[in-house]
């Protein structure tokens, strides 16, 4: 049973989260914080399996909370939680910021119960969600104009083609099973690629896969995808 923390500052928002997720089968709560200190605190000592985090909040803010988190648990050497982030429509750009950190999605505070519910499964489970209105706004924001090539890393030159092709279509938000379709290979050769073209690039998250993708144009906004459909993204700032 996946076991959540709730963090938000305004103590009615947060009182809901706690009682819908608590009367959600097969969610757990294990605690609520106010700010990101308690949730530093809270992580630690309760190790949840999804962090629900808001991202604008007094002292250490969402972003800030979700770097240190992540890099805690990196330092300790265990497994990190999954951070789902809470957004509005004016807070884009933390959003993207968010990301860069290693959250594994976000949502509008406006989403139905039920959606948000089944969000905090998908995220547990090890896929990324994404709310589709804010993601074209994030994609017009953040589009690279015609002339700004992206930036290749160092260590790209290090990635083989099939690692590339790999995380082109993680970059789009495909599952392992649709990674495996497209390319014709299995779901055990997808993870095998993707997790070493991760650690050459020193990428900890599949949302941080994402934001590379976007950065290094090795997917752009509007672009083919290889998938039937086109998931949401996230581009590079501008």
């Amino acid at each position: 049973m996946p076991t959540v923390l709730v963090v938000d500052d305004q103590l009615l928002i947060r009182a809901g989260l706690v009682a819908l997720l608590n009367a959600a089968p097969g969610l757990s709560v294990v605690g609520e914080a106010h700010d990101g200190e308690e949730a530093l605190r809270l992580a630690e000592a309760t190790a949840p399996d999804v962090i629900l985090m808001d991202l604008r909040m007094p002292g250490t803010d969402g972003i800030t909370a979700t770097e240190r988190i992540l890099r805690r648990a990196g330092d300790a050497g265990v497994t990190p939680p999954k951070i789902l982030v809470l957004t509005t429509f004016d807070l884009d750009e933390y959003v993207y910021n968010a990301l860069r950190a290693g959250a594994c999605g976000f949502l509008l505070k406006e989403t139905p119960p039920e959606r948000l519910v089944a969000a905090v499964h998908t995220v547990a489970s090890g896929d990324m969600l994404f709310a589709p209105t804010v993601t074209r706004r994030l994609i017009e924001a953040y589009r690279p104009g015609p002339t700004s090539p992206g930036v290749i890393a160092p260590e790209w030159h290090t990635v083989t083609g099939r690692e590339r092709d790999v995380l082109r279509l993680v970059a789009t938000g495909a599952t392992n099973t649709e990674v495996a379709e497209q390319l014709f290979i299995s779901e055990a050769t997808v993870k095998t690629h993707l997790n070493r073209a991760m650690a050459k690039l020193g990428l900890s998250s599949r949302a941080q896969v994402v934001v590379f993708a976007y950065e290094t144009a090795l997917v752009t906004p509007g672009g083919p995808t290889g998938l039937p459909c086109s998931p949401p993204d996230v581009g590079r700032p501008g």
